[in-house]
């Protein structure tokens, strides 16, 4: 199920988050959640099975969604989670989702996106 991100989730987000390469370094990571906190136009999400196992997050501009983040916990990979998520986000969202070029593989590796790059 996927749940908007609280700030009582903090640290489950960050955790999440954290597994992704860009993300490892503690004030990168805190900008971050910041970032999510405080733009209107940047939403997280959690995604949950019995406990929080994924997290995804885009950046709402200009009529379209870009994917910022997306990340499944390593214990429950290649379970589908990450295409639940996806698809359960494209019902929420307002608009067109489009890659960054940090999350252009895992579209591709979904059937979303087309092979053009963007920023």
């Amino acid at each position: 199920m996927l749940i908007p991100y609280k700030n009582s989730n903090q640290k489950i987000a960050m955790g999440l988050l954290s597994l992704m390469p860009k993300e490892k370094d503690l004030t990168v990571l805190q900008e971050t959640i910041a970032r999510y906190e405080t733009d209107p136009d940047w939403k997280l999400y959690l995604w949950k099975e019995v406990d929080f196992v994924g997290v995804i997050g885009v950046n709402i501009e200009a009529g379209e969604a870009k994917l910022q983040h997306v990340c499944v916990n390593p214990s429950f990979r290649k379970e589908g989670i990450g295409k639940k998520m996806l698809d359960q986000l494209k019902l929420t969202l307002p608009c067109e989702l489009k890659p960054t070029k940090a999350t252009e593989n895992f579209l591709l590796a979904c059937g979303e996106a087309e092979e053009e790059k963007s920023d």
